[in-house]
């Protein structure tokens, strides 16, 4: 399979849908299937990244929910879209064609139409629905800005199909190809999966960031494809120019820097995209900043490389890098030494008395930045992970791109751009640095991918497949991580039900020990056994179920505070009872017959006594309760792309419960409790206090306090009565068990920290320190802050 291709879900469908033949001619109809086709193709890809991007924004806003019907509400809704996600892709598609197939409908001149009981549509009165109201409301306006934003090619395609079919220019969602006619067709598809109003509009804005967003390459091709079948091959929108001055470049005016330095602050994203010239502005702050510490003002003699030359020079740097092994040759570079390395290569090979190549202003300039951005990369990284051998290999190619490509500074969604976002950040986020079986996949498929960079010319298209090549790689480790946690969590709810489960069962149980104390080995079985079987009932049908009232019942059988009545089958329910725990049929059976006295006239000689009895009550509880502490840990998924199963409750035969206390006072459920730790703090109090508001998915950072190493742990969930709180790593593996009051006694004492919220990615920080470092010293009055080393 190529790189960043996924044939798994090849637009297939679209071949059910065929557009009718209308009253057009062959050609018409030609074309109009032909664009239908196009455009079938062009969003295919586009349609299943939103629908992979929504529902991960399910998943993460479960993960953060704080009540519990809430969360299962978006675990419901992430559910349906897994499951109905081909058929949901099929029923747009039908409504792309039926947007088609209404164009002869959409002629102005056509009669208005009536329902089926001959009443025009605005002669039917109807109560307003709220919900529908802002779902429209959002259409709306989705397919407004859409028009907005690709105004000048949808102007020449509502031309071009207007010509096909004989009508006025189409427009609006009169246009089936236009964002207000997709929007809609889209919406349409929606109401198949039933979701509540929020999502919904969580749907919708996926879907205006990844399909109306990319809509202009797609009218790009219909338009190409249309003019050269010579429909309109002369026409031509007319944008509404923007007046933008040409700056000149200041000599030393410090007043002028700080307004200079706004453009080149756009590089960062604010105004990424535009037709500001970032690379000029950061130009500006170069020579100002040249001019405060007395750097060299003008260019330097001799011969100026060529674009080509300097693309020459690039590729022999990175193919002797690449035959040099060792770590020098994966180190970041500085600009001074890169400057230095790209003029030995443009001079190589010359004769002594030729004059020697220089690089132009531009070319030196643009050699300094992408230096100075990927050091502040490089500070942005943990320290001691991989993400930093990753940057030095990447630097090079990055620096081709930049040199061939000005729009690697001027669009923050420039393909090499987020492409070095992307990889640094994978790496430093999923790598720790160590030789572990679960790093190598994604450190393999990092590796190959600056691989291919280094080795293949610089481009957008290089860059854009192997963007959706590790995107795809990371997509499946993010549900695989998803789906480890989910039953992590699961297993974490289903063991405090649990023990509050058993924690009811001795209670009731100390209520009838009060009343009516047994002895012997009914004390025993009772202590030691039946009350996980009253737990496990209760766990199961609730208190006010007839099965607990039934075996609650035959509690009070056995105490005698009820008849007996057919002890035959009292003994049957005590073996069942036994059972569900997980004994032996033979062992429970033993035990009931030894309880109720049925042994047979003539027993066997090894049926064991009662003091055997009761010590294999003891010892079938303990282990069953090593059992528990066991099955924490649940297996990995077999199919990390599969939703996760449903919650369910723990085995029956596992228990997960702690050991009782000693049976001289009535039986009491106990919570196994660390060592006691001293009394909490006021300082421990309001940290604790504040992490019980923190929303789930928290990151935390703990360090070793012996060797210093840094470790990141997720809040995934905890409980808000026994104070359990669950930590699990970036892949979803169970990290250190503790409560809320044990963390935040680590944070008090600057074992671990909260880690907060990055509103930016790595690059787009590198790019605001870089611009903040310039404007501080070509002699800003107002500095941008230094942001933190580590992320």
């Amino acid at each position: 399979m190529d790189v960043g291709q996924d044939r798994r879900g090849s637009p297939a469908s679209h071949q059910a849908a065929r557009l009718t033949s209308g009253h057009w001619p062959a050609r018409a109809q030609r074309l109009l299937e032909e664009s239908y086709r196009l455009c079938v193709d062009g969003l295919h890809e586009p349609l299943r990244r939103c629908l992979g991007d929504f529902e991960q924004q399910l998943f993460a806003q479960a993960e953060r929910a704080r009540q519990h019907v809430q969360q299962q509400d978006l675990y419901g809704s992430r559910q349906r879209v897994l499951q109905d996600r081909t058929q949901f892709e099929h029923r747009f598609i039908i409504k792309l064609a039926e947007a088609f197939n209404a164009l002869e409908e959409a002629d102005p001149a056509a009669p208005a139409s009536t329902d089926a009981a001959g009443k025009k549509p605005w002669q039917s009165l109807e109560l307003l629905d709220p919900v529908e109201q802002e779902l429209t409301i959002a259409v709306d306006q989705l397919g407004a800005r859409g028009e907005t934003r690709h105004s000048s090619v949808l102007y020449e395609l509502g031309y071009r199909l207007a010509v096909l079919v004989g009508m006025p220019p189409l427009e609006g969602a009169r246009l089936p190809l236009g964002p207000h006619a997709l929007t809609l067709a889209f919406h349409e598809a929606s109401a198949g999966l039933q979701l509540p109003l929020a999502h919904q509009l969580l749907l919708l804005q996926s879907f205006d960031q990844w399909l109306i967003h990319s809509l202009a390459p797609l009218y790009d091709n219909i338009n190409a494809h249309l003019q050269a079948d010579g429909i309109l091959p002369q026409l031509r929108s007319i944008p509404i120019p923007r007046s933008i001055s040409k700056r000149t470049r200041p000599q030393a005016a410090p007043a002028e820097t700080a307004g200079a330095a706004e453009p080149a602050h756009a590089a960062s994203g604010v105004g990424g995209g535009s037709s500001i010239e970032v690379l000029e502005s950061l130009r500006d702050l170069l020579a100002q900043q040249r001019a405060n510490q007395g750097g060299p003002a003008g260019q330097p003699g001799g011969q100026l490389a060529s674009p080509d030359e300097l693309q020459a020079a690039l590729g022999a740097l990175q193919q002797h890098l690449a035959q040099v092994t060792g770590q020098a040759s994966r180190e970041l570079r500085s600009a001074q030494r890169l400057r230095e390395e790209l003029l030995i290569q443009l001079n190589l090979g010359k004769p002594s008395g030729a004059p020697h190549t220089q690089l132009t202003g531009e070319q030196g300039d643009t050699v300094e930045l992408v230096a100075m951005l990927f050091e502040q990369l490089g500070q942005q990284l943990q320290q001691g992970g991989n993400a930093h051998n990753l940057l030095g290999d990447l630097q090079l190619p990055v620096l081709r791109m930049a040199v061939a490509d000005k729009g690697f500074f001027e669009k923050r969604e420039h393909p090499a751009r987020k492409l070095l976002d992307t990889v640094t950040a994978a790496a430093n986020d999923w790598l720790d640095g160590s030789d572990d079986e679960s790093n190598r996949p994604l450190a393999n498929k990092l590796e190959q991918l600056v691989a291919r960079a280094s080795q293949e010319p610089p481009s957008a298209g290089l860059y854009t497949t192997l963007l959706a090549d590790i995107e795809h790689h990371l997509a499946l480790l993010a549900r695989k991580a998803q789906a480890a946690e989910r039953r992590h969590v699961e297993a974490a709810q289903g063991r405090e039900r649990l023990d509050q489960a058993r924690h009811r069962a001795g209670e009731l149980m100390a209520e009838r020990f009060a009343l009516s104390p047994p002895r012997g080995l009914l004390r025993a079985l009772l202590d030691r056994a039946w009350s996980d079987v009253l737990a496990l009932t209760l766990l199961r049908h609730g208190e006010d179920s007839e099965a607990f009232g039934k075996q609650l019942a035959i509690t009070d059988q056995l105490l005698g505070r009820l008849p007996t009545g057919d002890r035959l089958q009292l003994q049957q329910n005590v073996e069942n009872g036994l059972q569900q725990i997980g004994m032996h049929a033979e062992e429970a059976e033993q035990v009931a017959q030894r309880l109720l006295g049925t042994e047979k006239p003539d027993p066997p000689s090894d049926l064991p006594s009662s003091t055997d009895l009761a010590l294999r009550l003891k010892q079938h509880q303990r282990l069953g309760e090593q059992h528990s502490t066991q099955q924490a840990t649940p297996h990995p998924d077999p199919n990390p792309a599969s939703p996760a199963s449903p919650p369910s409750l723990p085995h029956p035969a596992s228990p997960a419960s702690p050991p009782d206390p000693p049976h001289s006072a009535p039986h009491e459920p106990a919570v196994a409790h660390p060592a006691r730790a001293p009394e909490p703090s006021p300082r421990d109090r309001r940290i604790e206090k504040h992490l019980s508001e923190l929303p789930f998915g928290s990151w935390f950072e703990f360090v070793d306090p012996v060797s210093g190493q840094l470790a990141r742990r997720k809040l995934a969930w905890y409980s808000t009565m026994s104070g359990r709180c669950l930590l699990v790593s970036r892949r979803g593996q169970r990290g250190e068990e503790m409560s809320l009051t044990e963390l935040a006694h680590q944070i008090a004492i600057g074992h671990a920290c909260e880690v907060p919220v990055q509103r930016e990615s790595l690059l787009d920080r590198a790019w605001r320190s870089l611009t903040g470092n310039l404007r501080q010293s070509a002699g800003a009055h107002h500095p941008v802050p230094q942001e933190p080393g580590r992320r």
